[in-house]
């Protein structure tokens, strides 16, 4: 059997993971990254091709009529015509839950830098305002304490869980809001509206669709408190960027993190360039070592179950 990785470049960290996992099951071709015009061209005549973000349209499915499997180093598989592909008979596979704990890490990483303020103060002091302080404890910035501040979660799968469940641990409000009615949820569940009126930090766990798309736009911010913080790690497009531009240019909220943008790589034209009060990091969070290697582990166990014929985690 043959195997085609079409992107390992965005699995790796200098090399810190091996595709020799996937030499058990046939022989593996790997290419570092893959533009749209060689994706039809690399799979050729494999029967399983494993990816990321690569594009796998109806016309790559087409032009390549022996593939049969499709496995995604993501949780998401909006790259992928999954209805297509199961009309051609061909299994596609996510990696849901392996980056539940470090998507919930970062996204408390980013409320603790907001209520601690430890970049400003780590900065202040190595530009020597504590040298010059006349007295003892030096704190000219407001912090705040997370105990009795409202979490609002949109979006409660595992990852929302998890964050809502150190929210708690922290002493915080959770308030929830899904498409549906979670189950055996110990937090408030209400609708989308309330979640945002009430939060002192609005997070966002929802996966891209029609629905969600540009969800966060210029009436939903007018209902966040000035003293509001909106996190996005879900999905760039999830967020009109002009509107949260303008909000936080504008002191409509107190601020923002986003770990995703609606074009990736940041494009140069994006307006959160110019967006006050707003901490942006290049798609990090699902990306610790170990949650890697999970990931790895996951996508290998789908080939095998998909061969056993019982597939895990098929989205189609």
């Amino acid at each position: 059997m043959k195997i085609v990785i079409l992107d390992w470049s965005t699995m790796c960290r200098e090399s810190d993971l091996s595709a020799d996992i996937f030499r058990q099951f046939g022989d593996v071709v790997c290419y570092p990254l893959t533009s749209p015009g060689d994706t039809a061209e690399r799979i050729g005549d494999a029967e399983v091709v494993l990816c990321n973000k690569v594009k796998i349209t109806r016309e790559i499915m087409d032009l390549c009529p022996k593939l049969r499997f499709i496995g995604l180093f993501a949780t998401g598989f909006n790259n992928v015509d999954v209805k297509y592909a199961a009309g051609k008979g061909i299994t596609v596979c996510n990696a849901g839950q392996y980056s539940t704990n470090a998507v919930a890490q970062q996204v408390f990483a980013y409320i603790l830098d907001f209520a601690s303020r430890i970049r400003d103060y780590g900065n202040a002091v190595k530009n020597g305002e504590w040298e010059t302080s006349p007295c003892f404890s030096y704190f000219p910035l407001p912090t705040v304490e997370l105990e009795g501040k409202t979490l609002s979660v949109v979006g409660f799968g595992s990852i929302g869980r998890r964050v809502a469940e150190l929210g708690s641990a922290f002493g915080m409000n959770v308030v929830v809001s899904n498409r549906t009615k979670p189950a055996n949820c110990p937090y408030e569940v209400t609708d989308l509206e309330t979640a945002v009126k009430r939060a002192d930090f609005l997070t966002f766990h929802c996966p891209l669709t029609e629905q969600t798309q540009g969800m966060v736009n210029g009436e939903l911010l007018k209902l966040m408190k000035p003293s509001a913080v909106l996190i996005n790690t879900s999905r760039g497009a999830v967020v009109n960027e002009a509107d949260l531009c303008g909000a936080l240019n504008g002191g409509l909220i107190a601020g923002a993190y986003l770990d995703v943008l609606e074009t990736e790589p940041m494009s140069p034209e994006t307006p959160m360039r110019s967006a006050k009060n707003c901490v942006i990091t290049p798609h990090t969070a699902w990306a610790p070592f170990e949650t890697r290697v999970r990931l790895l582990n996951i996508v290998r166990d789908n080939i095998a179950a998909w061969l056993s014929g019982s597939p895990k985690n098929k989205v189609n």
